[in-house]
């Protein structure tokens, strides 16, 4: 504020699973779409805080401007929007105070920065420009369909509710066959279950468990009122198997 005192800031959330960069970057590329061009976010899950990674603004297609590490939480924005430009950020005077932490880039280096974006500065003065194809990105998990069934990777939890987010798309899961009421048999984190597969929580009585498509348009499971991932201590990055519906497959 005491660099753009007009700006409005929107903090979107604190909740990602500490260190995982990958739940970070689904939670910036589940935000983005939501603003408008020259919004400036900031993301700072950096577990390599103070190492050789480097502090960048990358510049998307949308014309959105991003301050964050270079080590991956661009990767679903990138993909999707695609980058425009990258900087390296070592502009001195863009940064807090004459000493620089080396835990807590977060305040010293990437809130100032886009301050000075927010405030309408020219962000090209950020520091040198970066190749688009050397910024850090991901190999994220994605759900695989095929004869068998659907198997993919919980991705995160929607805390504090604790229902699992999994990469399996909502097209892919109803090619399996299974309509709205029906019990699917599902293979997560080591055990098996049968979870019918419905349209919201109120759908199922208090304590037990769903099959439902997220507001992201992926797989979700749920218990209403309940939280699936402590109830059956399935944690992010189990793995899931669905199989595709008898019926189905012998269609």
């Amino acid at each position: 504020y005491n660099i753009a005192p007009e700006a409005r800031v929107f903090d979107i959330t604190h909740l990602v699973t500490p260190f995982s960069i990958a739940e970070g970057a689904r939670f910036l590329g589940d935000t983005a779409p939501y603003y408008p061009a020259n919004s400036v976010f900031i993301a700072v899950i950096d577990p390599g805080v103070g190492s050789t990674r480097k502090p960048v603004v990358i510049k998307t297609r949308r014309s959105q401007y991003f301050v964050l590490p270079d080590n991956g939480l661009i990767t679903i924005v990138a993909e999707r929007d695609g980058i425009a430009a990258a900087r390296e950020i070592t502009n001195r005077k863009w940064m807090t105070g004459s000493g620089i932490s080396s835990t807590f880039h977060g305040r010293d280096i990437f809130s100032p920065v886009a301050a000075h974006i927010a405030r309408g500065e020219d962000w090209t003065q950020a520091g040198p420009e970066i190749a688009v194809k050397d910024v850090v990105m991901l190999k994220l998990p994605a759900a695989k369909l095929d004869a068998r069934g659907l198997t993919g990777t919980i991705i995160g939890l929607d805390d504090p509710y604790g229902n699992l987010i999994t990469d399996a798309s909502a097209e892919d899961f109803r090619k399996l066959g299974y309509a709205l009421g029906e019990a699917v048999p599902v293979e997560v984190g080591g055990q098996t279950f049968s979870i019918p597969f419905m349209n919201t929580f109120s759908d199922v009585p208090t304590g037990k468990p769903l099959l439902y498509i997220e507001s992201r348009e992926r797989l979700g499971m749920a218990i209403n009122q309940g939280n699936f991932s402590e109830a059956n201590k399935v944690p992010v990055s189990a793995a899931f198997f669905i199989p595709v519906k008898p019926s189905n497959k012998q269609k």
